[in-house]
């Protein structure tokens, strides 16, 4: 009933606010309708999984949108893990400053370059202590002779060995090479058969036993005119397409935003409990975004708007894996 009455409030307060007419996507990371309706497009057009909507629901349509373009939507989104799985992974946080130095925004990311000089990721032992090595036949061999230290004056292997033997670890390397590529390949093959997930038990014999069910999500993109700024909303599904409770869809958002950030609205098209990220600091994270890229000679236009906030926002839903495919690449720091 709560979350009922502020949805009416929000919806009250969005439509008394009239709607922003001068472009501020530089100088605030905010966007006019206009400007919101032609970032869509390029989504739109770049990304066919992104799609137009009209108005449904209790709000029909908004004045300040045209008609067929209310809202957009990507449909069946897989999520093949928990974001609690992640816990293991080597978790990191960007700091974006906040103009006013209150509230600052924490975009966590998993590091795929941690400090060697992490003792966790250091074992003083190193690699030769725990790992045999192994002749082509299995046979384990003399590390100290394959490494090249000094023995107990008796000659190394290699050196009794003949020219023609002595040939051989090449062709040996060549079979390595070959075992890479067929690995590659094995990848791609995997990669078409199936999402890493949960597998159905009732698969069977019916030749549906390769196939992984995981959760997927619906995800929406609407206007907030009071924010100025696109508003994420997600709706979710387990493995066997039942609706996931809210309790639910919050075990793939990142836990510092649970709750604070991420809370349980009404969408304004459609119906059921929609998860939605709360875009009050929206405008100033897309500020400090924008005003890197330009930092590093890379001015911004509004079309690419909606790509880099996709970006931003996968760092709250990191397992849910929807469209973005334009490269963003941009410093999160906050602006000197």
């Amino acid at each position: 009933m709560a979350a009922y009455v502020k949805s009416k409030l929000i919806a009250a307060r969005e439509s008394l606010t009239p709607a922003l007419r001068t472009s501020a996507f530089l100088s605030r990371g905010v966007l006019t309708p206009e400007e919101f309706v032609a970032a869509g497009d390029e989504l739109v057009f770049r990304c066919p999984t992104w799609c137009w909507e009209g108005g449904s629901g209790e709000v029909k349509e908004r004045g300040h949108l045209p008609p067929d373009k209310q809202y957009l939507v990507t449909r069946n989104v897989p999520c093949s893990m928990r974001v609690e799985s992640m816990e293991t992974a080597i978790i990191g946080e960007t700091e974006v400053g906040v103009e006013g130095g209150k509230d600052d925004w924490l975009m966590s990311h998993v590091d795929a370059n941690p400090d060697p000089s992490d003792d966790a990721m250091v074992d003083d032992g190193g690699i030769d202590d725990e790992f045999d090595i192994l002749d082509a036949d299995g046979a384990i061999l003399d590390a100290a002779a394959i490494c090249g230290k000094e023995g107990e004056g008796a000659p190394s292997e290699t050196a009794r060995q003949s020219p023609s033997d002595v040939a051989a670890p090449k062709v040996e390397e060549d079979e390595y090479a070959d075992m890479a590529d067929f690995e590659e390949e094995d990848v791609g093959a995997d990669d078409a058969v199936a999402v890493v997930g949960t597998a159905s038990p009732s698969a069977g014999n019916s030749g549906e036993g390769n196939i992984v069910k995981v959760r997927s999500y619906d995800i929406s993109i609407t206007y907030d005119k009071y924010y100025q700024t696109p508003r994420v909303w997600l709706f979710g599904y387990d493995e066997d397409r039942k609706i996931l409770t809210p309790e639910q869809m919050f075990q793939d958002v990142m836990s510092d935003y649970v709750k604070r950030t991420v809370t349980i609205e009404s969408h304004p098209h459609i119906a059921g409990p929609h998860i939605s990220i709360h875009p009050c600091q929206h405008g100033n994270v897309m500020k400090n975004i924008v005003g890197n890229l330009s930092k590093g000679g890379t001015v911004p236009d509004v079309e690419s708007y909606i790509f880099i906030f996709l970006k931003f926002v996968s760092s709250i839903i990191p397992t849910i894996n929807y469209d973005f495919t334009m490269q963003v690449t941009a410093s999160t720091s906050r602006n000197k």
